[in-house]
C-alpha cells in the first residue's frame, strides 16, 4: 500500500485540494491517475519517513515488491508480482532492473548502494516490453535524484542509533551562473554488524561506505536542458553471515540436527557427529534466530566495492517534437571473502584478493524522440538503446583445510562402514583394521578403494587458484510507443520494440586440485566392477568409489582444467511490446486494458559445475566417464553454459480514481512465463535451468527421483509459471496534514503441474522436483501495506510535529528456490515509526525512529548448507526430508534498530 509521490514535498493546505502526482513511466511526464500501467510512486519525504537508504526499504511502502539480498550485498535481487532472478549467478541479469536518472544498472543489487537526495522512485509493475525493454520481464525500479537548482539551498543530517549506527548526509544547490546550476550530495555510513564471530573477534554485516555525487544543469534557454551526472560509492564491509536453521525456527527440520547414535541412526544425521568432532559447537545447531555466528579461524567476510560512473542527459524541444539522448558509462567490481561453509569446520572458503571480484564495465545510450501529430489525435514517440557490458568474473574458491578428513568422514559414518570411524586417524578409520576392512569390504578393489580414501584424506587447502571468466555483451533495440485519442475520452497505446542481444564468452581455468585427478585415475573402473568379489564387495566398491569422485571433484574442482580455456558465443532476437485501451469515463475515473509482452535475455552460467556431473552416464545409467578428456573436453561441453531468454506475456484490467484528497487504484493481473530462469543451489553445485510446461500429462515423473525421466514432447512444451491476481491501492488526506495510505497484493505466482527443463521438453533436474504445482519461491500470495502520517502545527510559532509510522504484513512463503519444506518462512509483519518536532518552514526537525519496531525475526533466503549432508537415509526417500540428511542454514534479516536524527535545510 505505497504512499504516493507528490509533485510537491509539502502536504496539501487543505483535504480538498487536488494534488498532482507525476511520473514519466510512458516516456512522457503525465499525471499518475491517468496513466493506464501498475505503477507506485514513493516520494522524497515517504522515503525518508521509512527510513530507506537503498531500494531493498522500499518493501515497506511497496506491497508488489520484495527486494532481498543474500551471500553477497551486490547479489541483491528484486521481485515484483513474485517474480524475480534467483540466486548469486551474475550470468542471470535482473527480472527487474534497477534504472538511476534513466540509466540502466547491469543487476538490480547495485541498488543497495545509498541513493543520496531523492526525488522520487517508480515501481512499475508488469513486464515493460517497449520502453523499459531492456529485461524487464517482471517489473522495473526507477530511481529519480533531486535536480541542481537556480536557487542557494542545502540540507544536513546527522543520525545515531544503536549497533553504533552513524549517519552524516549533506546536499548543497545553487547556480554557478543565470544558465547554469549544481547540486553536490555526500552520504556517509559506519554503523557494527549483525552478527558476532567470537572465534575471530569480530561482527559481520556491518556498514562502512560513502556516497558522492555531483550534477551540473544547464539551461540556456526555454528549449535546451544539459544534465550531467557524475558519482561515485566506496564500500569496505564485511558480509554476509548465516546461521543453521534449527527446529524452532522451522518444524520440518525434525531431526536433521540431531546426533546420531549410533551413527546409521536414520532418526538423526551422522553429519553432525562429523561436524562435532571436528570441532563444531553443537549450541549452533540450536541456537534459533540468534545471531552468534561459527566461522572457522582466520576466515573473513571482507568485501570491498566501487561503483562509479557518469551520465549525460539532453533534453531539446524542436517546437514539433522533443529529443531526449541519455549517455552513460558505469563501472562496478565487488570482491568478496567468504567462509563459505558458514560454519566452524574448515571446508570452503574464499580469501580475501584483489584478484577475486566480479566487475562491470557498461556504456548505455539512449535516444528518444516524441511529439504530436494530426492534430494532436497521435502522441508519438520513436528511440533506439545500446548497451554494451563487459562482465568479469575472477573466482578462489577453494577446498578448506580441514575438508579431506571432513569428507572421508561423511562417507565412512553415513552407511555400513560406521563401525570404523575414527575422526582423529587419517581416513577418518581406526588404524590397522580401518584400512584392512575397507579393501576386504571391497574385494580385489580394495587396494584401490583405500588409496583414494587415503589421496581425498589430503585434500585440504587446494581448489581454484585462479579462475577468470569474460562476458561482452552488446545488446541494441528500435522502439516506438504511440498513444492514439480516438476520442477525447478513448485512448489506444502501441508499442513495439525489436531487441538484439549478443554475447561472447570465454573462460579459463586454474586448479591445482591433483587428489581428483588421482582419485579418479585409481576407482573410475571400480565404478563398474562386475569382478571385485561378492556381490555384496561389489556394491560396495561402486558406492565408495561414486562417493570418492563425488566429493574428490566436487564443482568440478580438478587439475585437469588448470590452463584450460574455452569460449562460446550466442546471439538473439525478440520483438516485444504492449497495446493498452484505455477510457477516461469521467474526469477523475480511468479504466484501463492492456496486453504486454516482454522479454530477459539468454546467458551463460558462470560457473565450471554445470559443465558436466562428476560422473558421466549414458541413456542405461551406467558410468561412461569422470575426466573431461573422457567426455570430450572442455570445449565441447561449453554449451552446458548456455540457457535460452526467458518470455512473459501479461494480461492486465485496471481502473482509477483520483478525486481531491482520496485516490484508489485496482489492477487485476495474468502473466504466463516460458523459458522461466530458475537457479538453485543443491548443497554442491548451481543448477540453472529454463522451466516451461507440459501440456501433456508427465505422470508424476517430474516428481521422481530420476534425471532421466518426465520428458515431454517440444510441440507440447508452453509457458512454466503463471502469476495472477490483483492489487489494490489507495491514498486519502482527510484532514489537512493527516495522510494515510493502504495497499493489498494478492499475487497467485505458481508453477504448472507438469514441468519440464528447457524449451525442447528435457525432464526436470530431479532437484527441482517439490516445484511443480507449488508457489514460486519468495512468493507470498498476499501482501498488505499501509502508513499514516501526521503533521500537526504546534501552536502559532510555525512550529509542527511528526508522527509517521508504516507497517506491511506478509503471508507465508518458501524463500528457497527447490521449495524443500525447511525454507519455508512463516508470514510476518514488519513496523517503522518515527516520531519528531520540526522548525519554522521545515528549517530544522529532531527525530525519534525505529525500524522493524517489534523486533520481528525472519529469514531472508534458507540455503542448503554446502557439502554438509549425511548419509543414514537416501535423498528424496522421505517427503519431509526431499534434501536426504541436507543442513540447512539462513540468512536473516535485519534486527530492531533505533535512534535520532538531526536535520537542517536551508
Amino acid at each position: 500500500m505505497p504512499t504516493y509521490a507528490y509533485a510537491q514535498d509539502e502536504a496539501a493546505d487543505t483535504a480538498e485540494e487536488e494534488v498532482e502526482i507525476v511520473v514519466t513511466a510512458q516516456g512522457r511526464s503525465q499525471v499518475l491517475s491517468d496513466v493506464p500501467v501498475a505503477i507506485s510512486a514513493v516520494n522524497a519525504e515517504t522515503l525518508q519517513n521509512s527510513g530507506a537508504n537503498d531500494i531493498r526499504q522500499l518493501n515497506q511502502v511497496a506491497p508488489s515488491l520484495l527486494v532481498s539480498s543474500t551471500g553477497s550485498e551486490a547479489n541483491g535481487s528484486a521481485r515484483i508480482r513474485g517474480i524475480g532472478t534467483v540466486g548469486d549467478n551474475p550470468g542471470l541479469e535482473s527480472s527487474v532492473p534497477v534504472f538511476i536518472d534513466g540509466v540502466y544498472r547491469s543487476r538490480s543489487g547495485i541498488g543497495l548502494n545509498e541513493l543520496g537526495e531523492i526525488d522520487r522512485v517508480e515501481v512499475q509493475r508488469g513486464p515493460q516490453g517497449t520502453l523499459g525493454g531492456r529485461n524487464s520481464s517482471a517489473g522495473l525500479i526507477s530511481i529519480y535524484s533531486k535536480k541542481p537548482e537556480f536557487s542557494f539551498g542545502g540540507s544536513g543530517e546527522l543520525t545515531y542509533g544503536n549497533y553504533d549506527f552513524m549517519r552524516a548526509a549533506s546536499s548543497i544547490t545553487g547556480p554557478i551562473s543565470e544558465q547554469i546550476a549544481f547540486r553536490v550530495d555526500g552520504v556517509y555510513v559506519k554503523r557494527d554488524g549483525f552478527y558476532r564471530d567470537d572465534t575471530n573477534g569480530r561482527d559481520v554485516n556491518n556498514r562502512d561506505r560513502y556516497f558522492l555525487r555531483g550534477q551540473l544543469l544547464f539551461e540556456p534557454n526555454d528549449d535546451l536542458s544539459v544534465r550531467l551526472i557524475a558519482d561515485y560509492t566506496s564500500r569496505k564491509e564485511a558480509c554476509c553471515a548465516a546461521t543453521y536453521v534449527d527446529g524452532t525456527v522451522n518444524p520440518y527440520i525434525g531431526n536433521l540436527n540431531n546426533l546420531a547414535t549410533p551413527l546409521n541412526n536414520s532418526a538423526a544425521n551422522n553429519i553432525i557427529n562429523v561436524l562435532r568432532d571436528l570441532g563444531q559447537p553443537l549450541s549452533s545447531f540450536s541456537q534459533g534466530y540468534g545471531r552468534k555466528i561459527s566461522i572457522s579461524p582466520n576466515r573473513l567476510f571482507n568485501g570491498e566495492t566501487k561503483d562509479y560512473g557518469f551520465s549525460g542527459q539532453i533534453d531539446y524541444d524542436f517546437g514539433g517534437a522533443k529529443l531526449t539522448s541519455i549517455t552513460a558509462y558505469r563501472e562496478y567490481r565487488s570482491g568478496q571473502a567468504s567462509d563459505t561453509d558458514y560454519g566452524e569446520v574448515d571446508i570452503l572458503y574464499r580469501a580475501p584478493s584483489d584478484d577475486a571480484y566480479r566487475q562491470f564495465h557498461t556504456f548505455t545510450q539512449e535516444l528518444r524522440l516524441q511529439g504530436e501529430a494530426f492534430g494532436g489525435t497521435l502522441d508519438w514517440l520513436v528511440g533506439g538503446f545500446y548497451a554494451n557490458e563487459k562482465l568479469t568474473v575472477r573466482d578462489n574458491l577453494r577446498f578448506g583445510n580441514q575438508y579431506g578428513r571432513f569428507a572421508t568422514c561423511r562417507i565412512i559414518s553415513g552407511g555400513g562402514l560406521a563401525g570404523l570411524y575414527s575422526p582423529t586417524n587419517p581416513s577418518c578409520v581406526a588404524p590397522v583394521v580401518g584400512p584392512a576392512t575397507l579393501a576386504g569390504a571391497t574385494g580385489t578393489s580394495g587396494a584401490d578403494i583405500v588409496a583414494a580414501f587415503t589421496a581425498l584424506d589430503s585434500l585440504n587447502d587446494l581448489g581454484t587458484t585462479n579462475e577468470s571468466y569474460f562476458q561482452n555483451g552488446t545488446n541494441w533495440a528500435l522502439f516506438t510507443h504511440n498513444i492514439v485519442h480516438i476520442t477525447d475520452t478513448l485512448d489506444l497505446t502501441l508499442g513495439l520494440r525489436y531487441t538484439s542481444d549478443k554475447k561472447k564468452f570465454d573462460a579459463t581455468f586454474g586448479n591445482d586440485n591433483t587428489r581428483c585427478t588421482t582419485i579418479q585415475g585409481l576407482v573410475f573402473d571400480d565404478l563398474t566392477t562386475t569382478t571385485a568379489g561378492t556381490a555384496l564387495q561389489i556394491g560396495t566398491a561402486r558406492a565408495l568409489a561414486s562417493a570418492l569422485i563425488g566429493l574428490g571433484c566436487q564443482g568440478n574442482s580438478t587439475a585437469e582444467l588448470n590452463g584450460v580455456s574455452i569460449n562460446d558465443r550466442r546471439s538473439e532476437d525478440k520483438f516485444t511490446g504492449t497495446a493498452i485501451l484505455s477510457w477516461k469515463a469521467t474526469d477523475d475515473l480511468l479504466l484501463y486494458g492492456s496486453f504486454a509482452r516482454g522479454y530477459k535475455a539468454g546467458g551463460f552460467n558462470l560457473d565450471r559445475s554445470a559443465l558436466k556431473p562428476p560422473i558421466v552416464v549414458n541413456a542405461a545409467g551406467v558410468p561412461t566417464s569422470v575426466t573431461f578428456a573422457g567426455a570430450g573436453g572442455a570445449q565441447s561441453l561449453v554449451g552446458n553454459l548456455q540457457f535460452d531468454p526467458e518470455v512473459v506475456d501479461s494480461y492486465e484490467i485496471g481502473a482509477k480514481y483520483a478525486t481531491g484528497p482520496f485516490s484508489v487504484s485496482l489492477s487485476a493481473f495474468r502473466s504466463d512465463f516460458s523459458n522461466f530462469q530458475l537457479n538453485t543451489f543443491n548443497g554442491a553445485v548451481y543448477l540453472v535451468q529454463t522451466i516451461n510446461g507440459c501440456s501433456a500429462d508427465l505422470g508424476g515423473a517430474d516428481r521422481d527421483l530420476s534425471n532421466a525421466t518426465g520428458a515431454c514432447a517440444a510441440g507440447d512444451v508452453g509457458y512454466g509459471v503463471r502469476a495472477e491476481g490483483f492489487e489494490l491501492e489507495a491514498s486519502l488526506v482527510p484532514a489537512r496534514n493527516f495522510r494515510m495510505a493502504a495497499g493489498l497484493t494478492y499475487a497467485n505466482t505458481s508453477y504448472r503441474t507438469n514441468l519440464v527443463g528447457n524449451k525442447s521438453g528435457a525432464p526436470l533436474d530431479a532437484a527441482l522436483r517439490k516445484l511443480p504445482g507449488d508457489n514460486l519461491s519468495n512468493a507470498p500470495e498476499l501482501v498488505a501495506t499501509s502508513s499514516i502520517t501526521w503533521t500537526p502545527e504546534i501552536g502559532g510559532s510555525g512550529l509542527s510535529g511528526l508522527l509517521y509510522i508504516d507497517g506491511r504484513l506478509t503471508g507465508d512463503y518458501n524463500t528457497g528456490s527447490d521449495l524443500f519444506p525447511q525454507k519455508e518462512q512463516d508470514g510476518y509483519a514488519i513496523f517503522n515509526a518515527r516520531i519528531g518536532i520540526r522548525g519554522p518552514d521545515e528549517a530544522w526537525s529532531l527525530e525519534l525512529w525505529g525500524q522493524n519496531i517489534f523486533n520481528q525475526d525472519y529469514a531472508q533466503v534458507a540455503f542448503n548448507t554446502p557439502f554438509q549432508a549425511g548419509g543414514a537415509s537416501a535423498q528424496f526417500t522421505d517427503p519431509q526430508y526431499p534434501g536426504g540428511r541436507q543442513l540447512f542454514s539462513h540468512f536473516l534479516a535485519e534486527p530492531r534498530t533505533y535512534g535520532i536524527t538531526l536535520r537542517g535545510k536551508f
